[in-house]
């Protein structure tokens, strides 16, 4: 696959959306239908985005998102490795409101009323919807980490929602003494970007290399296996020999508990003084799912053609947050999924066509400068799920060029997946 870049990825979004340019009929006797999204990261800008562009105002869009400004979790261990600037990873929502009429409500949804169909802020308003989207991303399991809260992410970030507490895990690894420990709790599956634990060990890595090249990383993973093993294993080896140490289930990764004020990590039993310590808890979707009651616990149960609840079909679920079947949990993803939904909505509430839905996933690491490498397959929805049909990897021992070009593909689709969520 050649280097995607800006044009080339809006080109392939466009196309795999033609059908929402079909004629539009406005629901009968009470106006303009209504959708409220809340969550403005990659499902929910998309989402909001697609409807309102592709109804061509017939259609009465709110997006719901606390946040001004939006930071990207995927590109965020580049900045821990000292390739991206956290600005570079900052969006705003003003084009989403000027150039295609979307009301942006910076405030937290707190209540959902599925009977009268409304969605509450925290600042009192109350909103009612025709259609609601949920995107919330992930919020993590209570006593996932034995040891660890939320309430200790200041000593150990999860810095896995990006933004503050990525600048802050920064400056820990930074902080760190010569010959330091960092260490890394990673989660159990399913969870956020399955490579994303082990693109920032790599990140890490890179940074102590150059400013700290006596640390040691130490990772306790309960998992016997991850995405993408042998490409990092091997990385790791080229780049980083004897600075990484993972520690899986069978030595007891799968046993582990912290202290965040001595700052210290046990392991089997075994404990650890650290200087930085990472810890991923479990997780699962964020809260207002929850309060929707359209979870299971942890997970929200959608259909696969248009990531409609499967305890309530007015609601939709994306991202992270839902149970679809075969597809990780990713921005790239999120995206894909969020055409599908907006596909749906727009069928239901306008009467357009509506097509059989295609999916795609690609996700990208960095292991080292231009070395990158990927993952990805291509989906459909089925009665049960969305299912996998096709994939790829990229193989061990690739030479130095195609690596490379790996590393600027991920560059022109980061910029693509970014215009195609806020325009």
């Amino acid at each position: 696959m050649g280097q995607l870049d800006r044009r080339h990825f809006l080109s392939l979004a466009a196309g795999a959306t033609a059908a929402l340019s079909a004629p539009m009929v406005r629901a009968g006797g009470h106006g303009k239908p209504r959708v409220v999204v809340i969550g403005g990261g990659a499902g929910g800008a998309t989402a909001a985005r697609y409807i309102a562009k592709d109804s061509d105002g017939a259609i009465d869009v709110t997006l719901v998102e606390p946040s001004r400004l939006y930071y990207t979790c995927f590109f965020s261990n580049l900045y821990l490795g000292g390739f991206r600037d956290m600005n570079s990873l900052g969006h705003s929502y003003g084009n989403l409101a000027a150039s295609y009429g979307i009301n942006v409500v910076h405030d937290w949804a707190v209540g959902v009323d599925r009977d009268a169909k409304t969605v509450t802020l925290a600042g009192g308003h109350v909103l009612p919807y025709d259609r609601l989207v949920l995107s919330p991303g992930i919020d993590f399991v209570d006593g996932a980490v034995d040891g660890w809260s939320v309430a200790a992410q200041n000593k150990m970030p999860h810095a896995y929602k990006a933004g503050s507490q990525t600048e802050l895990l920064k400056a820990q690894i930074e902080a760190m003494p010569q010959g330091g420990v960092y260490a890394m709790v990673a989660p159990p599956n399913p969870y956020r970007c399955p490579p994303g634990p082990y693109e920032r060990v790599s990140m890490v890595a890179h940074l102590l290399k150059q400013i700290n090249p006596t640390a040691k990383i130490l990772i306790a993973d309960p998992k016997e296996k991850f995405s993408k093993q042998g490409l990092f294993e091997e990385g790791w080896q080229n780049h980083y020999s004897g600075m990484i140490d993972r520690i899986g289930p069978d030595f007891g990764g799968d046993e582990v508990s912290v202290d965040p004020g001595e700052m210290t990590l046990t392991i089997g039993g075994e404990v650890t003084k650290v200087d930085a310590c990472n810890v991923i808890p479990a997780m699962k979707a964020g809260r207002i799912a929850d309060i929707a009651g359209v979870t299971d616990g942890n997970w929200a149960p959608v259909n696969a053609q248009d990531l409609s609840s499967k305890i309530d079909g007015n609601i939709h679920v994306l991202g992270d947050a839902c149970a679809q079947g075969d597809m990780p949990k990713s921005g790239f993803s999120a995206n894909s999924q969020a055409k599908a939904c907006a596909m749906g909505v727009r069928g239901a509430l306008t009467d357009s066509s509506v097509f059989p839905a295609r999916f795609s996933n690609t996700c990208w690491s960095l292991i080292s400068t231009n070395d990158g490498v990927k993952v990805g397959a291509t989906y459909e929805a089925t009665d049960e799920k969305i299912a996998k049909v096709d994939g790829f990897v990229s193989s061990t021992g690739e030479d130095a060029g195609t690596r490379q070009a790996t590393y600027e593909e991920s560059v022109g689709w980061y910029d693509g997946i970014s215009a195609d969520m806020f325009g």
